[in-house]
Parts: structure tokens; sequence; C-alpha cells
């Protein structure tokens, strides 16, 4: 049985007949041969789910079989939501098992699978999202896609849309009775996949010479983000609202761009730049899509004014918004967003996150039981309130002061309109709508009293709901491109602290290298310089896509700035050599996804725009750029430019698609600052600590001396020829050093006095 109390098909064959067959196909659920946690929460149902590989393909082929193929990730609502009305049905399996090869993919897994199928879904449908179900010929080409359809009995109002059967049971007899004109559609409909995933290859058709991306782009692309600016509710455009840190990060920077750019742009709109992304990052903080109990942030609001979320919580949105709270605390040194910085490196460093191996985990779920006894997952059950509850566990004045803290209602603070399933009613979401001023006005108490009342209230709430609520499932995949982000924002935010706050600074460096050298043990072939893509129960057999080369290079090269070990620096050079070698493309330039000749693809994309995560060629041009810089490399500087050459057509016609690119635009107009510290002394710490504790800029630093920097002086020519002895930060550019300690003497010598 299982956890929903339904037998177990696991063990079940079919056999089929049909016009189209020769043999007897026996099908049997195979998902408990996987390692996902998402793939496995499948393996009891009736639907005899093979996993995606040759086997499956084969399978279609010699059976003549359409296959569906089902993509989705274990903190997915809709993806439960799917399950529980459709692939635990028995109508629903006997149809997929009779008529299709299904097969079920983890899109965390092979990112590759997915983003092919959904481009398909968001060309031919306008829209996309998860669980991904499109059904595609023996030979990989997709004739039909969506995301949710309703299973049987579905609660979801449907309106004139087929439901689920009635879609299986249509490409059925079309593959049935039309089966040439869907192969004649697959091919067309495939050429036309290629036409509409032609990311960083049309720039260069015919040999065209690069012409170099302008400024004026950072421009054109801020102007986008200033129209599209919620004033009401921050954020940028209407309801469902996601965070996308990768341009928040580009909103937050144009003002720290060197000078040119803000010339530009102007003074004020760099401003302006800034405050919305400072309004956004309040509003976020005050709403439910923060977990106002606990730490983290939700994957996005359904709401436009951030206070409904999907619950689900993925560790590469609390990565990427940690660097952006950092970034905003360290322009601002306001104490909400440092509190901020905190919530959300605690949620990174603690469990359930955090894994004791080392490796952050991937997710949490959205969806979780209300209490131990009930049967039935709910959307939410594990953080949203009712008045009742309040009142039992704080007692009536503390639960009135808390409720208007945290807009809590006798019926609830969720409308019908956003709770499908019912799931909701008389339930709240916590969200800050006042202040202890405010409240300390309304109830006759002073500010430090409502202070008090509402740190114990919390306690109280957070040690009820640890206690009494089943936690939401753990998806505990070890990712490699996700930890990346990880580690270089916890190794960030560890040096920009080591002075104000030196054990917290500790313990997220001590997380980001205990990740790092986790992976490199368990996910890196010294042998070979290359990376497997995910950990669970052991390595998994997938290799490291692009990104995980990207991101985890980027990771690195931040955990080298926080610590000057070289180990971390070399490490990011022969990934990055690897990277280069596997995803590169001479003829176009840029980087493909996936490594060549993959049998289990119909396209080789190149990601290159932004989304919930930063596009992989705007992050590996950043990188390049940074590793040229450190490393005094032509090579590294060469190739970024190139990059950025691969994406100019559609740079130009979208930049605001391509805010992780923008990095890379400046550098090719403005150049790269490289400082090099050496010797000792108090002025050389000084110098660290203002550098660590200014928000992030296009500069690198390294330092030689004592221990520090043999390999890089092995690398580097122009660092080998410093003294290592001297107290002094040299400025390097464009292969020509100054010295800069010198500069500014009166000014930082008051700094050390101050510190003392």
């Amino acid at each position: 049985m299982d956890s929903r109390g339904h037998a177990s098909a696991s063990g079940a064959s079919v056999d089929v007949e049909g016009p189209s067959l020769s043999f007897d196909l026996k099908l049997k659920n195979r998902l408990n041969e996987s390692r996902s946690p998402y793939v496995r929460g499948h393996m009891n149902n009736p639907v005899a789910w093979q996993m995606w590989g040759p086997e499956a393909i084969a399978m279609a082929k010699k059976s003549n079989r359409l296959m569906f193929v089902s993509i989705g990730y274990a903190a997915c609502h809709w993806c439960h939501v799917m399950e529980r009305e459709s692939f635990e049905n028995n109508e629903v399996a006997k149809i997929l098992n009779e008529s299709f090869i299904p097969v079920k993919i983890d899109r965390e897994e092979r990112p590759d699978i997915d983003r092919i199928y959904m481009n398909y879904v968001q060309a031919t449908t306008g829209s996309g999202g998860w669980p991904l179900n499109v059904f595609i010929t023996p030979d990989l080409k997709p004739i039909f896609g969506g995301t949710y359809w309703p299973g049987p009995g579905s609660t979801t109002a449907m309106g004139d849309h087929i439901g689920f059967v009635g879609i299986l049971e249509k490409i059925r007899d079309v593959w049935k009775n039309q089966q040439q004109r869907c192969l004649d559609s697959a091919e067309e409909i495939t050429a036309q996949l290629k036409e509409f995933a032609d990311d960083g290859t049309v720039s260069r058709q015919g040999g065209a010479e690069p012409e170099g991306l302008e400024l004026e782009l950072l421009d054109e692309a801020y102007e986008h983000f200033a129209t599209k600016y919620d004033t009401t509710y921050a954020g940028f455009g209407g309801a469902p609202k996601f965070p996308t840190p990768v341009n928040l990060a580009f909103l937050l920077k144009l003002g720290r761009y060197p000078s040119a750019v803000e010339e530009l742009i102007g003074t004020k709109e760099c401003e302006n730049a800034r405050d919305m992304v400072l309004s956004t990052l309040k509003a976020m903080n005050r709403g439910g899509i923060h977990d106002q109990i606990g730490n983290g942030f939700a994957r996005y609001s359904v709401t436009r004014d951030w206070s409904l979320p999907h619950f689900e919580k993925m560790l590469y949105d609390q990565s990427q918004l940690l660097s952006v709270y950092l970034d905003a605390y360290l322009m601002t040194k306001d104490a909400e967003l440092l509190s901020a910085v905190h919530d959300i490196a605690t949620y990174l460093t603690t469990p359930p996150m955090h894994s004791p191996t080392g490796g952050f985990f991937s997710a949490e779920d959205a969806d979780s039981l209300y209490r131990p006894t009930d049967k039935e997952k709910r959307e939410g059950a594990f953080y949203v309130w009712t008045r009742k509850e309040f009142q039992t566990i704080l007692g009536d004045r503390d639960a009135d002061i808390l409720a208007a803290y945290y807009n809590v209602h006798e019926n609830g603070n969720v409308s019908p309109e956003h709770d499908a399933h019912d799931e909701l009613i008389n339930q709240n979401v916590l969200a800050i709508k006042s202040t202890p001023k405010q409240l300390a006005k309304k109830f006759g108490l002073t500010t430090d009293e409502v202070e008090q009342i509402l740190k114990q209230g919390r306690e109280k709430l957070l040690e009820h709901r640890n206690k009494e609520r089943p936690r939401p499932n753990l998806d505990d995949k070890i990712v490699v491109s996700w930890n990346g982000l990880a580690i270089g924002a916890l190794a960030r935010t560890s040096a920009a602290l080591y002075s104000s706050e030196p054990e917290k600074s500790k313990t997220y460096l001590s997380a980001a290298e205990k990740a790092a050298n986790f992976i490199k043990s368990e996910l890196y072939n010294s042998s070979s310089q290359t990376l497997r893509r995910v950990y669970r129960e052991g390595p998994g057999d997938v290799p490291g896509f692009a990104d995980d080369y990207a991101f985890l290079i980027g990771g690195l090269i931040d955990l080298y700035q926080a610590t000057f070990n070289d180990e971390w620096l070399h490490w990011a050079d022969d990934l990055q050599k690897t990277q280069l070698k596997l995803f590169w493309e001479e003829q176009n330039f840029g980087f493909f996804s996936t490594p060549e000749n993959q049998e289990d693809l119909i396209l080789r994309l190149k990601d290159g725009m932004d989304n919930a995560e930063p596009g992989t060629n705007g992050i590996s041009a950043a990188n390049l750029d940074r590793l040229a810089s450190l490393l005094e490399d032509e090579e590294y500087s060469k190739r970024a430019r190139e990059v950025e050459a691969a994406f100019e057509a559609e740079v130009i016609q979208h930049p605001f698609l391509f805010s992780s690119l923008m990095d890379a635009v400046v550098v090719g107009r403005l150049g790269m600052k490289h400082s090099v510290v050496t010797g000792e002394g108090e002025r050389i710490e000084e110098w660290l600590r203002r550098q660590r504790e200014s928000p992030s800029k296009l500069e690198t630093v390294s330092r030689v001396g004592k221990g520090l920097g043999e390999w890089l002086k092995s690398r580097n020519q122009l660092v080998a020829s410093m003294n290592p002895e001297k107290e002094t930060v040299m400025v390097c550019e464009n292969g020509t050093c100054r010295e800069e300690l010198g500069t500014g003497m009166d000014d930082l010598q008051q700094s050390i006095r101050e510190v003392r």
C-alpha cells in the first residue's frame, strides 16, 4: 500500500494486442529503479510508468506506440493534484498502459528534456508550467502537449476544456487511424521548434562578424523594467508574481557599474532602479511569500500583492535572493534587509535544507498533512493559521496583537478565487501589515513591549508548528548547479559579515566550503575533470550540464575571494576548461546546454535568456571575464566576448531577457579591475574589510603571500612578478598595474582607529 492507501501496481504487467503489434508487450511500473524523490513518488501508481532512456525509446519503436512523457518535480503542487486525479485512477491507467508508453521524468535531473518540450508547449499553447505533459512519436518528436489537465472527478473548473481522459482517447484514436498525418505534423512541428529555439545560433549566420553590444542596451533594459514596475505593490508585472532575482540583481547593480554607465543611463534613473528593487525586497520580506514564522521564501506569489504564495521553497530561489538581499543591505545598512539576509542564510545552513554530508538539498514541498492523523495533503497546510489557533497558542491579548501584525482574520485572509480546492477556507497566510509602533499606539503599550510580545509569539507559533504539524516532504537531491549558487551566495555573505558578525560569518563560510568539498569528492572526476549532475543515495548517472559547470564555477570564484584559498580558484579554472571542451560551439560561439552526440534529444539548445534561474551563457560570460581578470588570461576574455556575439541579435531585440549577460556587455566596453593584495598589516586588513563590505561590482580580488597564492603565481605571470611581502594593493587593468594602498591614507588610517 502507498501513503494514500492505494494498492501497488508496480509489479503489474499488461498484455497488449493490436493491429500494429506482432508481440505481447508486458509493461510494469519501473519507477522503483529511480533515486529521484519525485519519480519514486509515482512508483505505486497503477500507471505502468517507464524510466526515460534507451529501453523506453526502443519499446516505443518496437510497439509503434506514442510515448506519454510527464515531467515535474517533487515540490510541484499541480503535479501532486494531477497524480491524485489521474495517475492514481484506474481508468486513466488502463488507457495509458494499453495504448502508450508512459514515461515519468524529474525536470531537475533532466532539464535538457524538460526545456525542449517546454519550448514546444509554450510555442503551441502560449504558456507553460508543470506538470509538463507531452505526447511524442517513437523518434521523440512532439505531436501534442500541455500542462495540468483535469482528471476524472476533478473539482477544478474545466469550462469548455476537455479533460485528461478525453485527451488520451482522442490522441489514441488519431494515432491509430491517422498515423501518417501525425508523423507529418510531428516533422513539421519539430522543424518549427528548431526555429523557435534558435537562441545563440542566428547572430553569426553567414559568417557575420560580431559588432559588439553597446552600453545603451542597459538603458533599454532599465526602461523595460521601469515600465513593468508595480508602483502599488512593488515587483514587476501582475499576478502571478515571481521574484526573478537575476533582474533585481541587474537593477541594483546599475549604479555600481563604472561611472560611464551611470552617465549614460542617468543618476536619477540609477537611483530609481535601486529604489524599485529595495521596495520589492521589502514587500516580499513582509509578504506571504516569506515564511514569517520559519525561514526562507516560496517560489512565487499567486497574487499581485505578494500575499498568497505557492508554498514550495526552492534552493535556487533562496541562493539568488540571499545575494540580492546582501547587496541591498550593503548599500543601505538597513536592519530589515540584514534580517532577511540572516533569515535566508539560516534556512540554507540548517536542517532540513543543509545535508549532514555537506551539500544543499533541492526543495521543500508545497503540500503537506495538517495533522499527523490526516490522510490527504493540502497545499500550504504547514504554513497557514486560523484565528482560533492564534488564541489557543498565544492567549487573548497576544493573539490580538499578533493577528493585527500578521493580518489574521476570523474568516481567513485567502480569497475563494485563489482557493481552487477549498483547502484554505478560514485559513490565514501570515504577512506583516503593521509596525510595532502602530501596534503600541493601538493597544496602549510601549514599542519595546510590543516587540517582545511579537518575538515571544513568533517563537510559540514556531514551536507549535514544528511539534504538531508534519513538515512538507523534502526533495533531498543535491543538484550541482543549485549548490553552486548557494556556495557563492554564502561565501559572499560570510566575507561581508566577517568583521561585524564573525560567528555567523564562520557558520556561513563553513557551510559553503563543506558543500564545495562534498561536490568535489562525490560528483567530480578529477581524472577527466568532469561533473555528474545529481547526488542522492550516491552519485547519479546523468553527467553535468553546462549550467552545472557555470553555476559551480561562479560559486567557486566567490569562495576563492572569501578565503583566498587557491584550491577553489584552481578548481574553477579546471572546470572552465572542461565546460569549453564539452559545450562550446566553435562556429556560432556560446555554450550549448548539453554535450555533443547525445542520442536521446531531438535538439541541442543554448540557454541564453534568464528565467527563475539566470541564463547559463550569461553566467558563463561573467565567469570567463572574472577568470580572465584573476588569471590575466586573454583566451578567457576572448571567449567572453564571443558569448556576447553569440546572442547579439537576441539581446539587441530584447535586452531585458538577458540581465545576466549585462555584466559581460559592460566589461566588453569598459574592462574589469583586478586588485592584488600582497603582504600583511592593518592597512591591508582595513582595505579588505572595506572591499568586502561594499556591494558587488565589476572587479576581482586576489591575495598572495605567507602561504597564499602559490598556484595563482604559477598561472598568472603578472602576479608572480609582484613582491609577496610588500604591504600593498596593486590594481591591474589591461596588463598594467598601479599601487592603490598609498592613496587616501588619511581616511584609511582614521578607519583603522575607528575599528580599534
